[in-house]
């Protein structure tokens, strides 16, 4: 029986890892109005007269939504523009937030974009930064370990598939101010971010060490 343990307990992690592998797409409102309202945001916070919003991912950057559902978090980001619920960053442009990926509670990855398009997630840092929502962040619905799990998965995918050097959580974004790759132009658009919290990034750095991403640009 003793001799059984090991292998029983390599079983049951060999399937834990397997969950939350399939990407299923769900595509947000990505129409010319979008594309466009993404031209005009390059154009004003970072001084790039693009046509195209192709971008040349070399940051992950995690989200929580503190919205409860996915049904709720993803019509936060299917519209092109931004509600006018959101006036906090209203002045900020008219392009909707939006993310490439979100996480439902139950490890479910969703697709809501193609992946080296630009989108609104990060101040200062968008037109290289692929984003990560997860669903929840609330004290009522914190993250969850099958979201641990879809967020591991999904670094290394994207790690495998792009030369990605940063990993951050959306809390750390201050510390690429006056980095190479922090084109804010305005300095006055700034937010305060906690998420996707402290505990889950260092959950997230244990498990990714060995892709070997850079440290934070003021932590070295």
């Amino acid at each position: 029986m003793k001799q059984g343990i090991p292998i029983l307990c390599c079983v049951i992690m060999l399937v834990s890892c397997s969950v939350s592998r399939k990407i299923i797409d769900r595509p947000i409102v990505f129409d010319e109005e979008r594309i466009q309202l993404t031209r005009d945001y390059q154009l004003e916070h970072y001084g790039l007269q693009e046509e195209s919003i192709v971008m040349e991912p070399k940051l992950i950057v995690l989200h929580w939504t503190a919205i409860p559902t996915l049904e709720g978090s993803y019509d936060a980001f299917l519209k092109s523009k931004l509600p006018t619920l959101r006036a906090d960053i209203q002045q900020a442009g008219l392009l909707n937030v939006s993310s490439h990926f979100l996480v439902d509670r139950d490890g479910t990855i969703n697709r809501l974009m193609p992946e080296n398009y630009v989108a609104r997630h990060v101040i200062g840092l968008n037109h290289s930064a692929i984003g990560i929502e997860n669903v929840g962040g609330t004290e009522d619905t914190p993250l969850t370990e099958l979201q641990l799990k879809a967020n591991i998965y999904l670094i290394k995918y994207l790690a495998k598939k792009y030369k990605i050097d940063y990993l951050l959580g959306h809390y750390e974004y201050p510390l690429f101010v006056g980095h190479p790759l922090w084109l804010e132009q305005d300095e006055g658009y700034r937010t305060k971010k906690v998420d996707p919290g402290t505990d889950f990034m260092l959950k997230i750095r244990v498990a990714t060490k060995k892709l070997k991403f850079k440290p934070l640009p003021q932590e070295q």
